[in-house]
């Protein structure tokens, strides 16, 4: 009798072994996590992600942020909450990005900023303070007249330049801003010298161009489009190496003058904590490349004449780090550095 019992109860406990490592084997009761095997559902994300904006609501960097989410978060399949995080032009959400937690959960939309805050002794923080995702958009600058300027190409405007160093008033977004600094740019490649008069950003610029206070704007196709599409303005050339869709007939600057220089453009990508597994960035590189090659946010692109340019992580950070590099060498030129 106790033999039979000793045999019943080894039986049952087999039978629960060989159970347990059935339903092991099938997944069942666990959760695989980022580096799992293929076949297996993977843990990240498994919660809502948070992206943080460094500019206010309504702007182009925001917009552009929320467009993305709304598509991104249907590939993620969690989502994608845009918070504003103003001040220190951008420095102060792109900081706050960097010292988030490094589980993938914060990510940051970087901009152009991010390469030059440091050279104008604004804020410590760099590229390197963030390991990219990827990069979604750019844009470069476009030299833009009043429709009755007496300069039609920009051959013409160079010219009038140089024979009048100091005196043609060129409008940009702000001392140190990205526009100032593709202006400056151009003053280097070309031997010119502009006088620089700065504005709160590229709206009031073009504002002051139309009522006839600057004579040109260095700034980007997109901000230009109705302006130019009603006929106030004129875009002379595109400051880059090919020409903008939202600018139909305008010639890059090379096709205009038959030369080229070192162009300087605004852009926006992603980044997150540089200590964030490559797991992780990868699942948020490709769930994000999809937001952006969704139909939705083509349309939204297209309708807001904003360029699509993807990088995925590695290019985006040699990217970011020639951006670096070109900006320390230009910045302490211009006697913008407050280092």
């Amino acid at each position: 009798m106790a033999m039979m019992k000793w045999r019943w109860k080894s039986l049952i406990a087999m039978t629960t072994i060989v159970g347990m490592t059935a339903l092991t084997a099938c997944g069942g009761g666990t959760q695989s996590t980022a580096g799992s095997p293929s076949g297996q559902a993977p843990v990240f994300p498994k919660k809502p992600i948070t992206l943080i904006v460094p500019f206010a609501a309504g702007g182009g960097t925001d917009t552009t942020a929320r467009a993305l989410a709304r598509t991104a978060e249907k590939y993620l399949k969690q989502p994608v909450t845009v918070v504003n995080k103003t001040g220190g032009g951008g420095s102060v959400g792109m900081t706050e990005g960097s010292n988030a937690r490094n589980d993938g959960y914060t990510v940051t939309v970087v901009t152009v900023e991010l390469t030059t805050l440091s050279h104008l002794g604004l804020s410590p923080i760099t590229y390197e303070s963030f390991k990219p995702v990827g990069m979604m958009n750019y844009e470069p600058a476009a030299i833009t007249v009043r429709a009755d300027s007496p300069w039609k190409t920009m051959n013409e405007f160079l010219e009038h330049a140089k024979a009048n160093p100091g005196q043609v008033k060129l409008g940009n977004s702000g001392t140190g801003a990205i526009w100032h600094l593709a202006a400056a740019a151009l003053e280097k490649g070309t031997g010119t010298k502009f006088n620089h008069i700065p504005f709160e950003g590229a709206a009031p610029a073009i504002t002051a161009l139309l009522g006839g206070h600057v004579d040109a704007v260095p700034v980007s196709p997109p901000e230009v489009k109705s302006q130019v599409e009603s006929g106030n303005l004129r875009s002379l050339a595109v400051l880059d190496d090919k020409p903008a869709e939202v600018l139909p007939g305008v010639k890059t600057f090379k096709e205009e003058t038959g030369k080229e220089f070192g162009y300087i453009g605004t852009w926006r990508g992603l980044g997150v904590p540089k200590e964030t597994p490559d797991e992780i960035v990868q699942v948020l590189s490709d769930g994000f490349k999809k937001g952006m090659e969704d139909p939705e946010f083509k349309d939204f692109m297209k309708k807001n004449g904003l360029t699509i340019v993807f990088k995925d992580g590695k290019e985006f950070g040699q990217y970011m780090k020639e951006n670096h590099e070109k900006f320390g060498k230009l910045i302490p030129e211009l006697g913008l550095s407050n280092k």
